[in-house]
């Protein structure tokens, strides 16, 4: 067999011989298709690729694989296009899935098991319509769908708002700034009622008018049938004098009754959040229309713990989640008669493609039901030698365990079955503060000790990002809460108590999942062609020392820099048979630098602050590697190792057991065919001359 490592030139004799051989699409480079499908959303990205192949099922799949194994050609796997590593269009022959398209949801057999996907009709099989979702389109149109999907508003109208206020003027320092605990006078005037939400006209202050010193208010109308307010009155009606931190000693780690009862009867928040407490900020309803917009079933009874989805390796995370959303599932209503509720898949907590369900995948439901690894149930997948197998608990149990935490190093994933779980509502929002060097280390810590022994149904997170030009940084806490509101308030209440400043604006309020899925993508204000570098950790502490070097460190980032600190533990905890060692399942929180800035602009410390911080600044309190969902660009062969921890020597033997030639390379695995380090470049296509900033700043 031909060496992997001195391609043939891709001649049209060889374009007409893989071209015949399969059902799908050949694209050479300088096709306008080329061009699009190799598109990234990272555009520090350049694909050296010499064809784009688009198979329509496994067949497909594996007569391209063999094709390159017989010519030396080296293949790469695109699965959703919003990697920031560049591994999908690293090689000669770029396979882009995005024409399996198929997705079904269905709920347990009666043997509380599924239907095997070898027995459900093949992707774009005779009898299926591969236009289900994008299938059918050109290049154009998929990079059309793909900007379609990257907007976000629909998660919050009001932090939509927030973040497109007018640029700010020229201020002093904050400490010679108006306070912005000062008091601000807020009314409320009822208006006319729209269907089953009645509405209320809320007076709050915009970003702009609190820091530039403008008094005057703006009005803003928003939905507040399922928000905060209490019908007409806008009073809140619960007691004033409720232990914000009470939950803080219940150690219980239980079950939360929305698994098979979620119910939520309470009308609004505590008083004392808004006019007896001037640090939390006025409540704010929910103003935007979902896409998908479902009754939010706030009384009903699963019948099913949960259901299955399978879908094909072409569909992006946000169109996996519209679809179980547009399709839930029977339920009972407490008070008599039939009702749904949507099931979703517990995916990451920001866009992606499908192989995040091979890389990890810790999202919104991750504490609650683990990794989106966790809860693959079964895949079909092509192998390195064009074997189409499919692989669970019980076929192929080594390639099983390797999979999920590596599995891009394996095989290519034709379709995915994962387990979705009822999510009728989640109490879910923003706390947003502008970030002072002075008190931001107040608020973290605050932050941290309010989510000890947070229960598994609680997300949170808090992140720090700076600009864009002309704005305040701003330190944005998150959560989360898969269960009822009136807990759901509890845990606010705590976490918005904090009195070093004023709360510039609070939108934590009762709404579907599918919204909430785009809340972290929105803050983050992240948009495709822009330079993206990625750095992350995992720690098992958050000493007070940490918190403080952080804030200074972060002071120094420029525009376009977010780092987080995201509370992990719970559910994550459970699992051991999969590739990443308890060692990684067991830490504190997961933290990440999410850095993104213009081309052209040479500032190495869009990279060297991000470097800086997890390899120095965190090493004390690091636990091995990253998730090997959040490995980024130009990774330290070290750090990837180190996300398998005990692990890596099995999946070792297991690489050279399935891909022997190492035919997958263009992936996270940091070894050549045989079992010696590779630098990241080896693996990865190359930056534009256009970029500006050199990543050879890493290496002095």
């Amino acid at each position: 067999m031909s060496s992997l490592t001195k391609p043939y030139l891709l001649t049209k004799d060889l374009l007409d011989e893989l071209g015949t051989s399969i059902r799908g699409q050949v694209y050479q480079k300088g096709d306008s298709n080329f061009a699009d499908y190799t598109m990234m959303f990272n555009g520090n990205v350049e694909t050296n690729g010499q064809a784009v192949v688009c198979p329509l099922d496994a067949e497909d799949v594996s007569k391209i694989i063999l094709f390159c194994r017989k010519h030396a050609f080296s293949p790469s796997v695109k699965a959703g296009g919003f990697g920031t590593a560049g591994w999908a269009v690293g090689g000669d022959v770029i396979i882009d899935l995005n024409k399996l398209v198929d997705v079904d949801i269905e709920s347990p057999n009666s043997e509380n098991t599924f239907t095997s996907i070898r027995d459900m009709a093949p992707s774009n099989g005779k009898g299926k319509k591969p236009e289900i979702a994008s299938g059918a389109k050109s290049g154009k149109r998929r990079r059309e769908d793909d900007d379609r999907l990257r907007t976000y508003h629909a998660a919050s109208g009001t932090v939509a708002a927030f973040l497109q206020g007018q640029p700010r003027p020229d201020l002093p320092p904050p400490n010679l700034r108006r306070r912005l605990n000062e008091s601000v006078e807020y009314s409320h005037a009822n208006a006319s009622s729209s269907e089953t939400n009645l509405q209320t006209v809320q007076t709050i202050p915009t970003l702009n008018s609190v820091i530039s010193n403008v008094d005057a208010p703006i009005l803003r109308i928003g939905n507040v049938g399922s928000g905060y307010m209490d019908g007409d009155t806008g009073i809140s009606s619960a007691p004033f004098n409720a232990d914000p931190f009470g939950y803080l000693e219940d150690r219980s780690h239980g079950g939360y009754p929305g698994r098979t009862n979620l119910q939520s009867t309470s009308r609004t928040l505590y008083e004392s959040w808004g006019s007896r407490s001037n640090v939390a900020g006025p409540s704010v309803a929910f103003t935007t229309a979902p896409t998908v917009f479902h009754s939010i079933p706030s009384q009903t009874q699963a019948i099913y713990p949960h259901a299955y989805v399978t879908f094909g390796a072409g569909m992006r995370q946000k169109e996996i989640d519209t679809f179980t959303a547009n399709n839930p599932l029977s339920a009972r209503s407490i008070s008599g008669g039939q009702d749904t509720i949507p099931y979703h898949v517990p995916f990451a907590a920001h866009p992606a493609g499908s192989s995040i369900m091979l890389l990890g995948g810790f999202g919104f439901l991750g504490r609650l039901y683990g990794l989106s690894i966790d809860n693959l149930v079964e895949v079909e997948m092509v192998l390195a030698d064009g074997r189409i197998v499919i692989v669970n608990e019980n076929e192929h149990k080594d390639l099983w365990w390797a999979l999920r935490g590596a599995g891009p190093a394996f095989g290519v994933v034709i379709r995915y079955k994962a387990k979705a779980y009822p999510i009728p509502v989640v109490f879910a929002g923003n706390l947003i503060y502008r970030f002072h060097k002075a008190t931001a280390a107040s608020l973290i810590k605050h932050f941290r000790d309010c989510i000890k022994n947070a229960p598994r149904e609680l997300y949170a997170n808090v992140l720090l990002t700076a600009g864009p030009a002309g704005k305040d940084s701003l330190v944005v806490i998150q959560m989360c809460y898969v269960g009822s509101r009136e807990k759901g308030q509890e845990y606010l209440a705590a976490l918005a108590s904090w009195d070093g400043e004023k709360c510039l604006l609070n939108e934590v309020n009762e709404k579907s999942f599918l919204h909430q899925q785009d809340s972290v993508a929105q803050v983050l204000r992240g948009k495709a062609g822009r330079q993206w570098f990625i750095r992350s950790a995992l720690i098992n502490s958050l000493p007070d020392d940490i918190i403080h070097q952080t804030v200074l460190k972060f002071d120094d980032t420029p525009i376009g820099c977010t780092w987080l600190f995201e509370l992990a533990g719970g559910a994550i905890n459970d699992f051991e048979d999969t590739c990443l060692p308890k060692s990684q399942r067991e830490t504190l929180f997961t933290v990440a630098a999410l850095h993104q800035w213009d081309m052209g602009i040479n500032d190495p410390r869009c990279i060297t602050t991000a470097e800086d911080w997890i390899a120095e600044t965190l090493k004390p309190i690091r636990t091995g590697g990253p998730f090997p969902s959040f490995l980024g660009r130009h990774e330290d062969s070290s750090r990837t190792i180190a996300s398998f921890g005990s692990n890596w020597d099995r999946l070792k033997e297991l690489k050279k057991i399935y891909d022997p030639t190492n035919v997958f390379k263009n992936s996270l695995w940091p070894l050549d065919s045989e079992g010696n380090i590779v630098e990241a470049s080896t693996h990865e296509p190359p930056t534009p001359a256009a970029a500006g900033t050199s990543f050879g700043v890493l290496k002095k």
